[in-house]
């Protein structure tokens, strides 16, 4: 045990690593004494319930005592005097711990799932005082301290309690509030090695390039959304249409000089242009902190903070609020895989590879330059699970898309042979991994009804998207990454080409409801040289904007639920820059007006029509009519409801007209065309069927009646039955 004088030489060279047992007010025999180490003050008092009592500086350095004979009322008030002005406040060692050993037992087990309730700074009152309770994680710590504008950014004046085993930090530090800038000071148990660190569960930052944290409080805002959230825990979202456009914050639209668009001014603009586009979702690119903005958020350094650059929690949750009132969902694009290593953030938080592996070939990403998340160590993965819980209970989002799964779910991902390290098993899967995903997905669907979970996974790993009680991930769904490639390599041929590849658009046919499968035209697929949309499209200016037009019916028309990136819709022209904002000013060109009209169009048909998205899921749902016709690069297939309505969708690859072209129809009767994308109103040539059809009793296609029709060049249309 240390005596007095290496107590105090530890206290004030900042190296104790149990203040609380020395600070603060502590009974010695029969005498009570205070200790407050206050390195710039140069009077200090202590308030026993009636007057001020002096104490007496015993070191230069600005450690003061006091001693009586009976206890003084905690928490102790105190007076500071600083050379040319006053200060009264409370001695943060004289209040006792706010953590719970219930919510410390749970969090070592990995189960705390609003650990982000314990961890982080929260302004609140404690023991009849108002303050900010810090707490962080730090096992390998020797001294923690938590360092600001209150405290003149000096490690010496508030280091933290330390909770034993579980590695936890705490310090109320009252009388102070809201706004405050802060980090935490860490010293090493093992080196000494002193770093300084941004809080892993701070509500709110400082705008770049700063990297404070800030005090923010998670509560106060008052939510109109009940009637959505109400719905939502009921509906049936498989049978739903979900069509969701995918939005960069910072680069959607920017103000004439260049600034962002902050969350509520997103509201008044962005929900708007949604609603009468036809989507029925938004998915946002990452949104907490980060410190690049050239890393689209992806390079995540506050896992729990709002970015400063669009405003506050607050405005964000004004935003979402906003959406749900006009019936528009929320997904946010959400980052487990991997984390920058920045050194004022998590990579080797306490000093050693806490959050991540020390060895490399488990721990970082070479491809990326970023570090890769211990799922296999409790206290980790509490911080990912309690992350989801946070924006999905905090922010009532309505889904996460979980980003890059297939480096999560493989050891040897991107490695070469003697890069990684094989599982206890000696296989590639990353068992932690996958369990991570299992609980992530129990709980989400668990505590929040309604919500989805999407995963970004590239490969053939099965189950992504069934329950984990049949042995699967427990995902609601999975991009379709081989539908979009294949789809996107069959489109950028020459269509006298394409006669050779039809495979490529009916082979998905084959695995279409192995998952339940989203079809993503994603931000991924317009940069980085893959050029954008239309630019992909082969052939002349007339005919690139009508294979963009044919793209966009195929898939609004093809099993599955929807995703596109911004600025799809207006046939943007060049690659996505996160730079600046969308070329808008091209709406102006009748052709790019023309596909917007188009996706509001077709967009609305997919809601609308009950067989376009009610089975997407099911074989019920989907019957070709015929697939075998490559030499004219035709497809034509039936989209059935559960009710057993349905549509016929044909279309034509080719830049030729097919006049009198016979298709077999499953019933009698008349039909009608209810949407074509050579429409005039669309930049099209405008031939189709406008006065409709009626069936003949000629076989066709397997059926007993038959239908002729007119397909358009680099056309799709959508074909009804008369009722």
């Amino acid at each position: 045990m240390q005596n007095d004088k290496d107590n105090k030489r530890a206290v004030i060279e900042a190296r104790h690593h149990d203040p609380f047992s020395y600070l603060g007010l502590h009974q010695i025999k029969s005498e009570w004494v205070l200790r407050v180490f206050q390195p710039y003050a140069t009077e200090i008092a202590v308030h026993d319930g009636k007057k001020w009592l002096p104490l007496e500086r015993v070191d230069a350095e600005g450690l003061f005592t006091w001693h009586g004979k009976a206890a003084l009322p905690t928490p102790c008030k105190l007076q500071l005097s600083f050379f040319n002005h006053v200060l009264e406040m409370h001695d943060p060692f004289t209040f006792v711990s706010g953590i719970t050993e219930h919510d410390l037992h749970l969090f070592a087990q990995g189960k705390l799932e609003q650990a982000y309730r314990m961890l982080g700074a929260h302004h609140r009152e404690q023991q009849g005082v108002w303050g900010v309770r810090f707490a962080v994680w730090a096992p390998n710590a020797d001294r923690v301290s938590v360092v600001g504008d209150f405290n003149g950014w000096d490690g010496r004046v508030h280091p933290m309690r330390s909770l034993g085993s579980s590695g936890v930090w705490e310090i109320f530090v009252p009388d102070i509030g809201l706004g405050e800038f802060y980090k935490y000071e860490i010293r090493n148990r093992h080196t000494t090695q002193l770093i300084t660190k941004t809080d892993p569960y701070g509500f709110g930052f400082e705008m770049r390039p700063g990297t404070a944290s800030k005090v923010t409080t998670l509560e106060g805002y008052d939510w109109d959304d009940s009637a959505w959230m109400a719905q939502r825990a009921v509906q049936e979202w498989q049978h739903k249409p979900l069509n969701v456009y995918e939005v960069h914050v910072g680069s959607w639209r920017r103000h004439w000089d260049g600034r962002f668009y902050n969350f509520r001014e997103l509201a008044e603009s962005l929900v708007p242009y949604v609603l009468e586009m036809g989507f029925t979702h938004i998915e946002l690119m990452p949104i907490s902190e980060h410190p690049l903005d050239e890393s689209w958020g992806y390079q995540t350094t506050g896992y729990f903070g709002v970015t400063s650059r669009f405003g506050t929690a607050d405005d964000f949750r004004y935003f979402v609020d906003v959406c749900h009132q006009a019936n528009i969902g929320v997904i946010l694009d959400w980052v487990p895989a991997h984390f920058p290593k920045d050194a004022f953030a998590l990579a080797r938080f306490d000093g050693t590879a806490l959050y991540e592996h020390e060895d490399p070939r488990l721990g970082e990403h070479q491809d990326w330059g970023t570090l890769i998340f211990n799922y296999g160590r409790n206290e980790v993965r509490n911080f990912l699970l309690s992350n989801a819980h946070y924006w999905l209970n905090e922010f009532h989002l309505d889904g996460l898309r979980v980003d890059a799964v297939a480096s999560m779910l493989y050891l040897d991902y991107s490695r070469k042979a003697g890069e990684w390290l094989p599982n206890k098993h000696g296989g590639r899967e990353n068992i932690e991994a996958v369990d991570f995903f299992r609980e992530l997905n129990v709980m989400t669907h668990q505590r929040f009804p309604g919500t989805l979970t999407l995963a970004e996974e590239s490969t053939s790993w099965p189950m992504v998207s069934r329950p984990t009680y049949l042995g699967g991930l427990g995902f609601s769904m999975k991009w379709n990454m081989g539908w979009m490639n294949d789809t996107l390599s069959y489109v950028e041929l020459d269509p006298v080409h394409r006669r050779y590849h039809q495979n490529m658009l009916t082979f998905g046919q084959l695995y279409s409801y192995t998952e339940n499968f989203v079809m993503p035209f994603s931000h991924d697929e317009v940069v980085h040289g893959k050029k954008s949309l239309l630019d992909k499209m082969p052939g002349d200016g007339w005919q690139k904007f009508a294979n963009l037009r044919l793209l966009f019916t195929y898939q609004m028309t093809n099993p599955g639920k929807k995703l596109n990136f911004m600025g799809n819709e207006i046939a943007q022209g060049h690659e996505w820059k996160v730079g600046g904002e969308l070329d808008w000013y091209l709406l102006g060109h009748d052709s790019h007006k023309g596909v917007q009209t188009l996706v509001r169009d077709v967009n609305h048909l997919y809601q609308k029509i009950p067989a376009l998205h009610e089975q997407d899921f099911s074989h019920d749902g989907f019957a070709w009519v015929d697939c075998t016709n490559a030499d004219q690069s035709i497809l034509i297939y039936q989209r059935i409801a559960r009710d057993g309505s349905y549509v016929i969708v044909a279309l034509n690859f080719t830049p030729v007209p097919r006049v009198g072209y016979r298709i077999g129809v499953p019933n009698k009767g008349g039909y009608r065309e209810i949407f074509n994308s050579d429409s005039h109103f669309y930049g099209g040539s405008n031939m189709g069927n406008g006065f409709g059809m009626y069936s003949s009793d000629v076989g066709c296609n397997g059926q007993a009646q038959s239908i002729e029709i007119t397909l358009p060049p680099l056309a799709g249309i959508v074909l009804e039955r008369m009722r």
